[in-house]
């Protein structure tokens, strides 16, 4: 949002705004303690970042199957990013680096995005998703199998319920 738009108030409604909610529940759910508890995902600022990337994935994945509703990928990618940039302005991260850290975790997250659409397509070898997991997911952590495989389920299991899901209906 510009500089002039803030200070002036916008003359038309963000048409963000309407997928916010859609993004806070992405939020919500990457917060949920089983993850970091029967998951073994680092609780730390990247596991975090990584846990809302795996999921906000999910749900551009499901959206990615109807071209109508890329400008609804656009826009959640934009909340993404907005999101990601308040929270490392908040650990103190200068305005002269920002920039730099955000195109690096958008090229993270493209790449995790591709790394889970391959993993989760029919007919996907089960263990790519553990093996996408483990590089992105854990990095430097060493899930026993029981956490790998738990957080695996669990992906799986939503993208599951996305998949019947109107894409309307996610994004309305």
């Amino acid at each position: 949002m510009s500089l002039l738009r803030r200070l002036f108030g916008p003359t038309e409604p963000d048409p963000r705004e309407a997928l916010r909610p859609l993004y806070n529940q992405i939020v919500a759910q990457a917060r949920q303690p089983h993850w970091y508890l029967e998951g073994a995902v680092p609780d730390t600022v990247n596991g975090r970042f990584e846990m809302v990337s795996a999921l906000l994935a999910l749900v551009l994945i499901r959206l990615e199957d109807e071209p109508a509703q890329a400008q609804a990928m656009a826009y959640l990618t934009e909340i993404f990013v907005d999101d990601m940039d308040a929270q490392l302005r908040e650990f103190g991260v200068g305005d002269m680096v920002v920039g730099k850290r955000i195109g690096k975790l958008l090229g993270a997250f493209g790449g995790r995005l591709g790394a889970y659409r391959d993993a989760l397509a029919d007919g996907a070898i089960v263990d790519k998703l553990a093996d996408a997991l483990r590089r992105n997911l854990y990095a430097d952590a060493t899930p026993t199998d029981a956490q790998l495989d738990h957080v695996a389920a669990e992906l799986r299991r939503l993208y599951t319920v996305l998949k019947p899901i109107q894409a309307a209906d996610l994004t309305s």
